[in-house]
């Protein structure tokens, strides 16, 4: 059986795949990235080259579990979009505001030190690959705020479009957690070369937070005008996606 991708849904995933990307090079998420791995590889502290395959592993169980999380309030906010969607056009405007906000506050445009500063996990459960689930779960549930900008921006776009529905909610948080998610991987399986790629990503930090704002903004800005809308239906009238089922 073949499927059609729906095309406000095909306009969205590569934005929530970068914005996934944006949300891992935040000042909140990447100077924590060797301790993260440390963890995840049995060494707490340390970046282990030696055991790749239990990095990755523990990396994928760490994905899994921040996964959980952004999936559901995707879901929640795609359902809420679906229940309001005889109101398209305000929640559209709001969202695009909101989107607008954040965009301006990732960027450093607005005071945000409050939303963007570095975190540190105080509970660390075991060194396991559950103990790795556990850890991107907290990790979802407790960096929220900050990464709340880019997650925001997804969100917006499931609750916004003329489909809203659980699922896409649920489809587009995926998709962010897919831009999130695969560094670590990246990361976890070129140990010597992430510790380099890591220390110039944190050198050009404030660029791709500004390169990431602008993004949201843009984003928001479309919402708002019904640019997005129109976007949607030029892909609907000239591009189809079938996946076979």
């Amino acid at each position: 059986m073949i499927a059609t991708l729906p095309s406000s849904l095909l306009a969205a995933i590569p934005v929530a795949i970068a914005a996934g990307f944006v949300s891992f090079v935040s000042p909140c998420v990447l100077p924590l990235l060797p301790g993260y791995l440390g963890f995840l590889s049995g060494s707490l502290g340390t970046v282990s080259v030696r055991r790749p395959g239990r990095t990755v592993l523990g990396a994928m169980a760490f994905i899994l579990g921040f996964t959980l999380v952004f999936v559901s309030y995707g879901a929640l906010f795609g359902e809420l979009g679906n229940t309001l969607k005889t109101d398209q056009r305000t929640i559209s405007i709001i969202f695009g505001v909101v989107t607008i906000v954040m965009g301006m506050l990732f960027a450093g445009w607005l005071p945000s030190a409050w939303l963007l500063r570095e975190r540190r996990v105080h509970f660390l459960p075991s060194a396991t690959v559950f103990g790795a689930l556990l850890l991107g779960f907290f990790f979802g549930v407790g960096w929220s705020p900050c990464i709340g900008p880019t997650l925001a921006a997804v969100v917006g776009l499931a609750s916004s479009s003329s489909g809203a529905s659980a699922a896409r909610g649920s489809t587009l948080a995926f998709f962010y957690c897919v831009g999130l998610g695969i560094p670590f991987i990246v990361f976890a399986l070129f140990g010597e070369w992430a510790t380099g790629t890591s220390k110039w990503l944190r050198r050009h930090q404030h660029t791709l937070a500004v390169v990431g704002g602008i993004m949201l903004i843009v984003v928001g800005v479309l919402e708002v005008t019904g640019l997005w809308a129109h976007f949607v239906i030029y892909l609907q009238d000239h591009l189809q996606v079938s996946l076979p089922l």
